[in-house]
């Protein structure tokens, strides 16, 4: 399994969809670190289920218990593991299609992976469920940060087809990334996220899904961080983002989009801002040669429709090896996009953590 992740942290996640609980391990924290807890369930509840007509019914509170590395308010420095019970599944919703492979889903190459062992139950460990106990991580690591000042917040920058072209991320401070946290649909423009809104509600009542893009900034990194090639901020951040389900993109700073500018256009000119340098641009997303340069590190990760719709679609019966037709039943999100927020920040905190 793939489970364990990071160099100076490591983290190892365990638990299925369906199963008694989900849980994540955390080795490499500093002892007498002062946690907030009430810190950490305001980001376990920005991804917790079943608070919004946006997003699937199945309620789970994501409450979470520290099992150990963590005593009288402080890490102890031995890992840190905590566990989030399941108690709101409909495992009887997946019983009469266990042989029917979902189509975008990982029923397909998990099956063949495990040699038909997995627990298909809500896609068991596949399932975007175990992205709970990731924003736990990432709220421990973000409450490092911040003692810091690096602060890290998203938007949504796109649902389908409609782009919130009113604000760049490079301009952001602090304030303003704080506030985009407290808000469950975080935009900066009011009138877009209604319209956004509206075309995530029109395609559950077409028993359809759609995607969207997170753009997510990271404020008042230090210059150095990161190593050339192998290590470099990009490629650390991208193994974690590509670990959450999913995510199907990343780019940073002007990201695609810088191959249709020229050198001059491009290049990030320097200057002095007092005794700070700075450059009058950011389409590097702050990262140059794997290592940040003190400005904004900006991102963008490209969230794939939600793959479980009602409409009838196409499979095949894995176990007869014949062509089938099925239409999935369940709760499921229309959009994963709004919920999807806090664990994009949670990967960042830990990869950045991790590399500090």
């Amino acid at each position: 399994m793939s489970g364990i992740w990071g160099n100076n942290i490591k983290l190892s996640i365990f638990g299925e969809s369906h199963g008694k609980a989900i849980g994540i391990n955390i080795d490499g924290l500093e002892p007498g670190i002062e946690l907030d807890l009430d810190y950490i369930n305001k980001e376990m509840g920005r991804r917790a289920p079943g608070k919004s007509k946006l997003a699937t019914s199945r309620k789970e509170e994501d409450s979470f218990q520290i099992l150990s590395g963590y005593f009288n308010g402080r890490t102890t420095g031995t890992p840190l593991c905590a566990i989030i019970y399941n108690t709101n599944q409909h495992s009887k919703d997946y019983e009469k299609t266990k042989n029917l492979m979902r189509p975008s889903h990982g029923d397909f190459t998990g099956y063949i992976k495990y040699k038909g062992f997995n627990d298909y139950r809500g896609g068991g460990h596949f399932s975007g469920r175990i992205t709970a106990p990731l924003v736990f991580a990432g709220a421990v690591c973000k409450q490092i940060l911040e003692k810091k000042g690096i602060v890290i917040g998203s938007h949504i920058k796109s649902i389908g087809k409609l782009e919130d072209k009113s604000f760049n991320m490079v301009d952001i401070d602090e304030k303003v990334l704080i506030t985009l946290r407290e808000n469950l649909f975080p935009t900066i423009d009011e009138k877009i996220a209604l319209k956004m809104k509206d075309i995530i509600i029109k395609a559950r009542e077409e028993k359809d899904s759609v995607g969207g893009v997170i753009e997510t900034a990271v404020i008042n990194l230090p210059v150095g961080i990161g190593e050339p090639f192998f290590d470099s901020v990009e490629s650390t951040l991208a193994q974690l983002l590509f670990s959450i389900p999913a995510v199907k993109g990343v780019e940073f700073g002007s990201g695609f989009h810088i191959t249709e500018l020229k050198g001059s256009e491009a290049n990030d000119e320097y200057y002095m801002d007092g005794d700070k340098v700075r450059t009058y641009s950011n389409n590097n997303g702050g990262v140059l040669g794997g290592i940040t340069n003190g400005m904004p590190l900006v991102f963008r990760v490209a969230i794939k429709p939600t793959p479980s719709i009602s409409k009838v679609q196409r499979t095949i019966d894995i176990d007869s090896g014949k062509n089938r037709e099925m239409e999935i039943i369940g709760r499921h999100d229309p959009c994963i996009v709004p919920r999807a927020l806090p664990v994009v920040e949670a990967a960042a905190a830990i990869a950045i953590l991790d590399l500090c």
